[in-house]
């Protein structure tokens, strides 16, 4: 009688799906920014050694984001619709359909709300800076879009929910509301000063306004972004920040050719 093999977790299929999705970002920011920062520059590594130490490090963090979610997200509730059908064998478009509508929508306010940000509301110290490296469109897309919601709401979020529902929840019921909306604000808070790295390239001084606004300004979209990824899952939230690049984008080049 012939048995057929014991079919793998799909878990190992999620996390390794979600690992090679955030990896792509991973590959993409380094690909084109490290050769602007390490060009030139005296006293740095040669590029292949910086690339290679900064994909080991992002391997590493986004395996441990990715790690939090698959074994914890679960147990509070929070999902990545798309990316389980996928290694659940479960309809694609079923998953991904509720997800549509509030991704697209709250990406394309975003959308608008990062370009009058970043173009009409940034300190001077800010907005007079020539900027030290660019950031193509695509890496945007695929590292803040993906990577960054993996890190921080499929990995973060879902370790300060499962932290506040395990501790002072007892693991009775659902995550409570406010313990999720603390585990909302909090990741969003550790994304915008993830960006004050990328700040400080651009400046000689750091000033307490500077960094407010560069917190504060990213927060906001860690909120929304945060949300929709309680609400509707992981998709809406990749598709709702990597269309707020898009039309930031756009928007810019628009408004640039008016001018």
């Amino acid at each position: 009688m012939k048995t057929s093999a014991p079919r793998p977790d799909p878990r190992l299929w999620l996390g390794l799906l979600l690992f090679i999705t955030g990896m792509v970002g991973v590959v993409a920011l380094v690909v084109t920014v490290l050769p602007q920062l390490v060009d030139g520059s005296a006293g740095v590594p040669a590029l292949w050694v910086v690339s290679l130490a900064s994909l080991v490090q992002g391997a590493l963090v986004v395996a441990l984001a990715v790690w939090c979610g698959v074994l914890l997200g679960p147990k509070v509730g929070l999902r990545a619709p798309g990316f389980e059908a996928v290694a659940f064998s479960r309809p694609v478009l079923a998953a991904l359909g509720p997800q549509l509508l509030p991704g697209l929508l709250a990406g394309g306010v975003a959308g608008i709300g990062l370009f009058a940000i970043g173009g009409y509301a940034s300190p001077a110290a800010v907005a007079g800076v020539e900027p030290q490296f660019t950031v193509p469109l695509f890496a945007r897309v695929l590292y803040g879009g993906i990577t960054e919601e993996l890190l921080l709401r499929w990995g973060v979020m879902t370790l300060l929910v499962w932290l506040a529902w395990r501790l002072l929840q007892r693991r009775q019921g659902v995550p409570r509301a406010g313990y999720v909306w603390l585990a909302i604000v909090a990741s969003a808070v550790l994304f915008g000063a993830g960006h004050l790295p990328a700040v400080a390239v651009h400046l000689e001084t750091w000033t307490p306004e500077v960094v407010l606004f560069v917190i504060g300004a990213n927060g906001v979209f860690g909120v929304l972004f945060g949300y929709l990824f309680w609400r509707y899952g992981l998709e809406a939230a990749m598709m709702a920040h990597a269309l707020a690049h898009v039309v930031a984008w756009f928007a810019d080049r628009i408004v640039t050719s008016l001018q």
